[in-house]
């Protein structure tokens, strides 16, 4: 499998023409964007390489040599990516890689320069990836111990969840958000699980805001996970888009989970045992994307 990395300034659009052979032949590519260069080759020349070509009756040769004269599009990556792909992949001249704007595209390209710092690479060609399953959100409370919500988050990623909202109840004892880290893990999670949509992030939301403004989440399904012994239906997979609250050591007051059913949450259990919030936050993960 080809190695997978994240560009996010690409730009691309989601319309992406191509060719009967599979080749792009109009991408909306952000070209003046830094790092992206379009070539266009010079029609004599290409009309000289048809000839040449039906001259010594080589049908073959004329694809070949047609395909070379659709624009050229090269882009140079950052350094980080530069150095992981040169230094740590131990990667050549000549190999190629996928390139992900984390919208759905997907790019392969072959590198022509393998510069440690900024290594190039030449776009073979593009494809838009569709959205699988369901669009499913988890609006979770931040754990006391840091590295727990980021283990969840990273599980979260990995099973294609759409949107993380980090959740301020009543009972959250750490508030402290370190975004750019967060995002780190999210895009190592989107490669190494090689999709090409990135889970979206939101910034920490008080528990009440989210309740009183259901377009911050817009479901058609909505649940609320707590440990309160009431009737509580069993967490089902759906077709729908759905969001599930999840709440902080301790669970959600009761005050908090009459407000959630009274603006129409549903009461769900995620099974016999009591659960930590973010295994709790995988677990309907699994069940929302997955199914049972």
């Amino acid at each position: 499998m080809l190695p997978y990395f994240y560009i996010q300034e690409l730009g691309l659009s989601s319309k992406i023409s191509e060719s009967d052979e599979g080749i792009f032949t109009g991408v909306n590519l952000a070209a003046d964007q830094p790092g992206i260069n379009v070539k266009y080759p010079s029609p004599e020349a290409g009309n000289d390489e048809k000839a040449s070509a039906e001259a010594t009756n080589e049908p073959a040769a004329i694809a070949k040599k047609e395909i070379r004269k659709r624009p050229v599009v090269t882009i140079t990556l950052d350094e980080t990516n530069s150095k992981h792909a040169i230094q740590v992949l131990r990667m050549k001249v000549g190999d190629q890689m996928h390139l992900t704007d984390g919208k759905g595209h997907l790019i392969t390209a072959t590198i022509v320069n393998d510069h440690r710092k900024h290594c190039q690479v030449s776009v073979d060609f593009i494809e838009s990836q569709e959205k699988k399953g369901s669009e499913v959100t988890i609006a979770i409370a931040l754990t006391k111990n840091t590295s727990r919500f980021e283990w969840f988050l990273e599980k979260a990623a990995e099973l294609g969840v759409s949107r993380v909202i980090p959740l301020i109840t009543k009972r959250t004892e750490k508030q402290k958000f370190k975004e750019e880290r967060l995002q780190n893990i999210l895009v190592s999670a989107m490669l190494q699980s090689q999709q090409t949509w990135l889970l979206q992030m939101n910034a920490p939301v008080e528990f009440g805001q989210l309740i009183a403004n259901p377009e911050l989440a817009p479901a058609s399904n909505r649940y609320i996970a707590h440990c309160i012994e009431t009737d509580r239906l069993p967490l089902k997979h759906s077709l729908l888009s759905s969001i599930i609250l999840i709440g902080p050591e301790g669970d959600f007051t009761s005050e908090e989970i009459a407000t959630a059913l009274s603006n129409g949450y549903q009461p769900v259990t995620l099974g016999p045992t009591r659960l930590r919030t973010e295994t709790a936050g995988m677990a309907a993960a699994t069940l929302l994307r997955i199914g049972n």
